[in-house]
């Protein structure tokens, strides 16, 4: 109920607002898609977020999937705070780049070299320069809805904030940048197929996301990433996996391992950084060694491999064995059993799509396979669900076409009143 009292994120926003754009620093954050005023929060502790006016939230961001140990873990603070101590950047080499690229390459053997760069965005650019000059070829086929970063290539048909704002591309992508971006639906190696045939000699790389986390969370069907990754073979195109939000969260060695799929390049970031900003790239030695300073391909970074996001990237691995997956696939299959009885309860059609510690709900009667599918989900229901979890202490990511993360510190607890609270707002959404 609107008491008439501004809260202080209420304050803040205002503020925000006439200093950045829209008020935010990335545009989901914005609640656009939900209607009202964004939150701001002041701390976080294991499973929970505490806004600015010191209400309490159980997290399903988790920084877009970034905090798989929960906040604040002791041990990423620890290694944070030991990292400080001797320095907040080198600009040089130093021991904890080189201990993590160990820890990445051994839970990833189908990858033989790693770069660390500053996001996901950045090892996007970096990879199609080097798909680019490894086969000299321009043109990079990607799937409608899969987002790899503010890319200007990859910006044709991405999902996430892209698709919650209707936006088929970006303004100020020339039109000759997005001639050389091929897109076919996900899951449709017939299309794949086609566009390749149709362009043959001419696709340097088939980006994707593995498992799709940018319109909503949408699993591979059983042999579309091997078949992928034949058809690149055929064709001569290099395959590109995107494992900045499935890496290390999906399984031990991500969707690579999951699904045992061998790309010729993959991009990471969230998870390898513990909550710090971080991405990297990585595949075969030999297209690796294509990049400078032994290769063609240039790519720098002022803070690439900062000793920061090296230490708590580290500490967050070391703490991700067996049994931490093994908990967090109890906890998703509870979570995800309880949603499908509580919409089931009040008699609204979903579909509750889940891999790992990533799950989504979409309100549609139909299968959920693609884009397409995807945006047949009720986005103005969600909005009101959203907004009710709001009210009783949940935080949901805000935006019908975003995957939910949650943590090694969710609790068996959580997922049953999460279940219960999801129930209560969607009969109060269709009441």
């Amino acid at each position: 109920m609107n008491t008439g009292v501004r809260t202080r994120s209420e304050e803040l926003y205002e503020r925000a607002c006439e200093l950045m754009p829209g008020g935010v620093n990335s545009p989901v954050r914005a609640f656009k898609a939900v209607g009202g005023t964004p939150l701001y929060f002041q701390k976080a502790a294991g499973s929970r977020l505490t806004d600015a006016d010191g209400r309490e939230y159980v997290d399903y961001v988790c920084s877009w999937g970034a905090i798989i140990l929960g906040h604040a873990h002791p041990s990423v603070i620890s290694a944070i705070g030991d990292a400080a101590s001797r320095g907040t950047s080198y600009g040089a080499p130093h021991e904890g780049e080189v201990t993590l690229a160990e820890e990445i390459l051994k839970r990833m053997p189908f990858l033989d070299r790693v770069r660390f760069v500053n996001s996901g965005t950045e090892a996007s650019l970096a990879v199609i320069r080097l798909a680019r000059a490894a086969t000299g070829r321009n043109k990079i086929l990607k799937f409608e809805g899969n987002y790899h970063g503010a890319v200007d290539t990859l910006l044709a048909k991405a999902g996430s904030g892209v698709a919650t704002f209707s936006l088929p591309d970006s303004a100020g992508v020339p039109s000759d940048t997005a001639a050389n971006t091929l897109v076919a639906p996900f899951n449709d190696l017939q299309a794949v197929r086609a566009l390749l045939e149709a362009n043959a000699g001419q696709v340097a790389a088939v980006f994707v996301e593995g498992v799709a986390g940018n319109m909503g969370l949408v699993p591979p069907q059983p042999g579309f990433l091997e078949g992928l990754k034949a058809l690149c073979n055929e064709h001569k195109s290099l395959l590109i996996l995107d494992e900045v939000m499935t890496g290390f969260r999906v399984s031990v060695g991500g969707v690579m391992e999951r699904y045992n799929v061998k790309p010729d390049l993959t991009i990471m970031g969230k998870v390898i950084g513990g909550g710090l900003p971080v991405g990297a790239y990585g595949g075969r030695r030999d297209l690796m060694e294509m990049v400078a300073p032994l290769g063609p391909v240039y790519q720098a970074g002022t803070l690439s491999g900062n000793p920061l996001a090296m230490a708590a990237g580290f500490a967050t691995l070391k703490e991700l064995d067996a049994s931490a997956y093994a908990r967090l696939e109890s906890l998703g299959n509870r979570l995800e059993t309880a949603l499908r009885s509580a919409a089931a309860n009040v008699g609204v059609a979903t579909q509750v799509q889940r891999v790992g510690s990533m799950i989504s709900v979409f309100f549609t009667e139909q299968p959920v396979t693609d884009f397409t599918t995807a945006q047949t989900t009720d986005k103005a229901l969600f909005a009101k669900v959203f907004h009710g979890m709001l009210k009783r202490g949940y935080y949901l990511p805000p935006s019908a076409l975003e995957a939910w993360f949650f943590s090694l510190q969710h609790t068996e607890e959580d997922m049953d009143r999460t279940a219960e609270a999801f129930e209560a707002s969607l009969r109060e959404a269709r009441a």
